[in-house]
């Protein structure tokens, strides 16, 4: 029985791991079209948002996608998406 929980429990893992790698690529999307579309935001904003972008692509390549998706959040949150 413990196996089976074992083996159950894994794959969820794997399987949240991956919705996660596929969600940070469409934010970056999002947000990159939003950036193109220039958006009325202050410079500080504007420096905020294309470091956000780039920390959480860096993050995403890390596999790091928990902390890929928050700081893409953050980027979405002052662009208003």
């Amino acid at each position: 029985m413990k196996a089976n929980t074992l083996v159950t429990g894994l794959c969820v893992g794997l399987l949240s791991t991956s919705a996660f790698a596929f969600h940070c690529p469409a934010d970056m999307k999002k947000i990159d079209e939003a950036l193109a579309a220039n958006p009325q935001l202050s410079q500080q904003q504007l420096a905020q948002v294309k470091q956000y972008r780039i920390d959480g692509e860096v993050h995403h390549k890390a596999g790091k996608h928990q902390e890929s998706i928050d700081t893409l959040a953050k980027a979405m949150k002052i662009l208003g998406i």
